[in-house]
């Protein structure tokens, strides 16, 4: 399939890693072109079965997928920016809405970035929660401890999240359907206890969220 990655910086990097190795083609597109074309250029050596990697603009035609590797609200914006040119699309959002203290959530209760995300974009689109439990640098090789990375899905549409599963799973990780979109309330909370455990753990961003049995 064709993914567009909006957002070059190290999260875009390492989700489009392991797309390319699934065999996924990714045009990267960022605010500054030159950041797009570098990741463009990192990514290659990764892709397997002809898979293509190059860098675009916004105006630029969208892939199957688009990811949205953005910061919180930045996402709502672009999302916003693009209109009707998202109807269709599976598009994947894989922000953590933390405050300006980095201890909390800047969602309602009610709400999580991925819905916040889904009342702002355009009909039809396809909110998929997904890749926010996963840090930049486990994703470059998709382990952690010679673990496969588990990536939790959220989503109210079964194909959308299909689509986002094969991705996941194509690039050597484990897929989870963690349900309706509301669940990713309940995963940008658990991301966020992971990030505070940080310090605590010693990890330096190298672990990951599994779930064993």
């Amino acid at each position: 399939m064709n993914i567009t990655i909006i957002g070059a910086g190290n999260m875009g990097r390492g989700i489009g890693t392991r797309a390319v190795a699934g065999g996924h083609s990714v045009t990267f597109v960022d605010a500054n072109p030159e950041t797009a074309e570098k990741a463009a250029a990192d990514v290659k050596a990764a892709a397997k079965n002809g898979a293509k990697v190059s860098a675009a603009s916004l105006d630029a035609e969208l892939g199957d997928v688009v990811v949205l590797a953005v910061w919180y609200g930045t996402n709502i914006e672009i999302a916003k920016q693009l209109g009707t040119k998202l109807a269709g699309k599976v598009v994947v959002d894989i922000a953590n809405p933390l405050n300006a203290t980095y201890d909390g959530l800047a969602t309602a209760p009610d709400s999580s970035s991925a819905e916040d995300l889904a009342k702002a974009i355009a009909s039809g689109a396809k909110v998929v929660k997904a890749f926010n439990t996963t840090y930049a640098g486990t994703l470059l090789s998709g382990l952690v401890a010679g673990q496969p990375l588990d990536v939790f899905i959220a989503g109210d549409d079964a194909d959308a999240k299909g689509i986002v599963s094969q991705l996941v799973t194509d690039g050597g990780m484990r897929a989870i359907d963690a349900g309706p979109l509301h669940r990713a309330r309940q995963i940008e909370s658990m991301q966020l206890l992971h990030i505070v455990l940080q310090g605590i753990l010693g990890t330096n961003w190298g672990s990951a969220l599994k779930i064993l049995g």
